[in-house]
């Protein structure tokens, strides 16, 4: 890092910005295997919070890979980059007073943990989309794991790439079990459980 870089400080406070929101910022942190819903749930979610008059933004896995991190593969060492500049972002998001949901595979712990260090106790939200990767393969809406299976696809997570499962989640949903307006529901209650959001 430069040595000629300095922090500024803004006018407007993280905490005037909160106080204008009238919202407990924090990160929702979807994260669980391919075909797993993650994106689906995070979604719904986000709709159902807009709906509440809640100030939210939604970073999708796919959606980043076309813009901030198109410069990366899916090798490990891009898969931890991936996440670390997504943190840094969700952070930037928190510090404006937002609630941030992100719908990423993420597949090592060590990775959320990182970008749950990032940002105060109780505003990182880690929802494990808890899947079955049996459920995932039937589901396969983009085809990957038929070629993960075939070897046209290297490095994919479930597949020949290991994926480390939340060992103590704020939330766990299994949407081969849970219709989409129970799984929302879930998560939802979790947030008012924690005067993230009134509840209604």
């Amino acid at each position: 890092m430069s040595t000629n870089i300095k922090w500024h400080d803004h006018n407007v406070s993280h905490e005037q910005r909160v106080q204008q929101k009238l919202q407990k910022p924090c990160i929702l942190w979807f994260t669980g295997l391919s075909g797993a819903g993650k994106s689906t749930l995070a979604n719904a979610v986000d709709a159902e919070l807009y709906k509440r008059d809640r100030h939210t933004y939604l970073l999708d896995g796919d959606n980043v890979r076309h813009g901030l991190n198109k410069d990366l593969g899916f090798t490990d060492e891009d898969r931890v980059e991936n996440i670390r500049r997504i943190g840094e972002s969700c952070k930037l998001f928190v510090d404006a007073g937002l609630i941030v949901l992100s719908a990423f595979i993420s597949p090592f712990r060590s990775d959320r943990n990182l970008v749950r260090e990032l940002v105060k106790e109780g505003q990182f939200i880690e929802i494990y989309v808890a899947t079955p990767i049996e459920v995932c393969e039937q589901r396969d809406p983009k085809g990957l794991y038929k070629k993960a299976r075939t070897g046209a696809i290297k490095n994919f997570t479930g597949i020949d790439s290991p994926y480390e499962e939340p060992e103590s989640p704020e939330v766990y949903v299994n949407t081969a079990e849970l219709g989409l307006p129970e799984a929302v529901a879930k998560v939802v209650s979790y947030l008012e459980s924690q005067q993230i959001i009134p509840a209604l």
